[in-house]
């Protein structure tokens, strides 16, 4: 792995000289890993319009060194006196791979360039690109003619590597349409943005496990308790048995119904709470040494604990609580690093983004059910707050956190990061974590999802599911990355937008 960070570093330095002052950042990986760089200039102002130059998308030619020496002669030019922010990649396409735009397949495992800079240009949202070399790859067209990542159109142009490109930009740039969408997503409220993801996801529950359980847990924050007892009502009146197909994913699906019966006192959902957890026992009633179904995955703090706790919580039974306890610590020896951070299973030491997001939101879901007196409670708080220390230095500046969370380049990954930043805004508001030290990484993350959220319910880069045992580290960072609806996306996305807004 060194020997690649070390490759992969000397061949950028090789191919671009460094611009001091500009600000750095990875816009994603090549498909041998190597980093596509970024660079970025401040405008006059936050409401500048923002111009994107683009060299080196044939490999590095005249494009690569011309618009790295405009990004340098921009820096001179007094803040004040510019007419834009301005952001540049001088090798967009540092291997000379085969380009196509809109590109095609799997995203970021064929034909990775094309989407790392595809998605990167429609997060990004200027207001114009301006492409130099001998070839666009027909980047500048897409641009122009498609919504880039159901986001926006974009104005772009090709032009000659030997024009002074600054000097060819227009006086006047209006704001793209891409632009106006970034801002309009950013605009919305907690409240907004779950309002406009229950209109597509928390509709069905034929399958009672986590995923759509999560959505209309977002649900009943929301006070659609009506709506959501009539999907479980088949599960509760037994017409459906909510776990014939016994799973992880079906357990954490049963926190659902804990929520119902917090909320109505329902007892047949307590009912079907208390037989999950009752799994981790035998028939005479003993503690079984860890839950049945674990898998060996860091899912399982999600997936088996909170609904122990949630049993305890629901019928007064400390075993539950003992039970918890005693599974979280089995599988701390299975899945946590020793820098604090998990792997997602023993096959690698990959930090998978969700393999975090498991436990990180897991434990903080247990530990608000878990009693102050027990004798575990303080091992397990401090775990947690173990846990949020070692995440937060990953996130990163522009409020995500990523596939493969310390892997430089690994991309951006929705769904473990609504996941982290709900447990830890969790942690402020139970007392756990200081508001000062996470509030602001809190806030990062939610503006990232809120511009990767569009009102129509599709989300950005969401890891596909891992559910295959003997994983090496390439097979996480090259997780297939879905961009549309995603009903994990969805729903974890609801549960964010109900926490920021501090609904119950």
């Amino acid at each position: 792995m060194i020997r690649r960070f070390l490759y992969t570093h000397c061949i950028m330095a090789l191919f671009v000289a460094p611009v001091l002052g500009a600000e750095h950042s990875i816009v994603g990986l090549t498909a041998n890993d190597t980093r596509i760089e970024a660079l970025a200039v401040d405008g006059p102002s936050v409401s500048s319009p923002t111009v994107l130059l683009i060299g080196g998308l044939a490999g590095k030619d005249d494009g690569t060194d011309v618009v790295a020496r405009q990004i340098s002669d921009f820096e001179r030019i007094p803040q004040t006196q510019r007419r834009f922010r301005l952001l540049a990649i001088p090798l967009a396409n540092p291997e000379a791979h085969a380009l196509q735009f809109p590109p095609t397949g799997v995203a970021y495992r064929e034909y990775a360039e094309a989407h790392v800079l595809w998605r990167w240009i429609a997060i990004q949202a200027p207001d114009l690109v301006v492409i130099a070399g001998a070839s666009d790859a027909g980047l500048a067209g897409a641009l122009s003619g498609n919504p880039v990542g159901f986001v926006g159109k974009i104005p772009a142009r090709h032009i000659d590597a030997s024009s002074d490109l600054l000097k060819s930009l227009p006086s006047d740039i209006p704001l793209s349409e891409a632009h106006r969408e970034i801002d309009r997503r950013s605009s919305r409220t907690p409240r907004e943005l779950a309002d406009e993801l229950t209109k597509v996801y928390g509709n069905d529950f034929s399958q009672a496990t986590y995923i759509p359980a999560m959505a209309l847990i977002g649900k009943l924050r929301l006070g659609l308790t009506a709506e959501v007892a009539r999907l479980l009502e088949p599960y509760l009146n037994g017409s459906q048995d909510s776990f014939a197909r016994p799973s992880q994913g079906g357990m954490a699906g049963h926190m659902v119904f804990a929520e119902l019966a917090q909320r109505t006192g329902d007892k047949r959902a307590v009912a079907l709470v208390r037989r999950i957890a009752d799994t981790g026992f035998t028939a005479d009633g003993a503690m079984r040494e860890f839950m049945p179904l674990h898998g060996g995955w860091s899912d399982s703090v999600f997936m088996d604990i909170p609904i122990l706790a949630k049993a305890g919580a629901l019928t007064g039974e400390r075993k539950y609580f003992d039970m918890a306890a005693r599974h979280f610590w089995y599988m701390q020896n299975i899945v946590r690093r020793p820098d604090g951070v998990y792997r997602h299973q023993a096959s690698t030491d990959a930090a998978w983004s969700r393999g975090n997001g498991f436990p990180a939101l897991g434990l903080a879901m247990t530990l608000s059910d878990f009693p102050k007196d027990h004798a575990e409670y303080n091992r397990l708080l401090a775990e947690f707050q173990r846990h949020m220390k070692a995440l937060a230095p990953l996130q990163q500046e522009n409020g995500m956190w990523r596939e493969v969370l310390d892997y430089p380049g690994a991309y951006p990954e929705y769904s473990g990061t609504a996941m982290i930043a709900i447990a830890m805004l969790h942690g402020i508001r139970q007392g756990w974590l200081e508001r000062e030290t996470y509030q602001p990484l809190i806030d990062r993350a939610w503006h990232a999802i809120l511009v990767r959220t569009s009102s129509d319910g599709r989300v950005f880069d969401i890891a596909e599911s891992t559910g295959t045992r003997g994983l090496n580290f390439n097979d996480y960072v090259r997780r297939a990355a879905i961009l549309g609806r995603d009903d994990r996306g969805g729903a974890f996305a609801l549960l964010f937008a109900t926490e920021m807004a501090n609904l119950k």
